[in-house]
């Protein structure tokens, strides 16, 4: 079979959010089916790892609606348009949230959240040289900040107290790259 041969045979706007857009896929198959999928515009997003000088990282804690709880996260948003620079939009988020402000941005990766029926991709960078800022959230965002060793994070992982999917790959992903150093 080749898969070369799938066809998007039509794309229906079925719902405009404030954050997505949901379409109705028509997708014609190699052997001629036809099969239907939902899909997910999202504009892209950005994350940040705030590391402090003694190392130890500045996490956002915050209430999440779809899970009904609090969560802890590293710090991060959408992209105000599909324009938007990632980068920009990391260091926005990251003095938003945290109320600390970096020129010193590095990429660490980029994660795709949900493939089968979504777009988005988040950048996540890691920045050092904080400078103490102020926080500047959104209206209706309630953010504490908390700060954690990697050696801490990694085991709220493995607990299970850290689910969230940019979350858990920018701390193994941090970890690896710049924990053992």
């Amino acid at each position: 079979m080749e898969l070369e041969k799938l066809e998007r045979v039509s794309r229906e706007h079925v719902y405009k959010g404030a954050i997505i857009d949901l379409y109705k896929d028509t997708i014609k198959n190699p052997d001629g089916t036809i099969e239907y999928y939902d899909f997910i515009k999202h504009k892209g997003a950005s994350a940040v790892i705030p590391v402090m000088d003694d190392g130890r990282i500045i996490m956002v804690k915050q209430y999440r609606n779809a899970l009904d709880r609090f969560t802890v996260e590293i710090p991060a948003g959408g992209r105000n348009t599909e324009n938007e620079d990632f980068k920009e939009c990391a260091a926005r988020e990251l003095e938003e949230e945290t109320g600390y402000k970096s020129d010193d941005l590095e990429l660490l990766i980029t994660v795709r959240t949900t493939i089968a029926f979504c777009n988005e991709a988040i950048d996540i960078y890691v920045a050092r040289n904080l400078v103490p800022s102020k926080q500047n959230l959104d209206p209706g965002e309630y953010i504490n900040v908390e700060i954690y060793t990697i050696e801490e994070l990694v085991n709220l992982v493995f607990e299970g107290k850290i689910q969230d999917a940019k979350t858990v790959a920018a701390i193994m992903a941090y970890n690896h790259k710049f924990g053992s150093k």
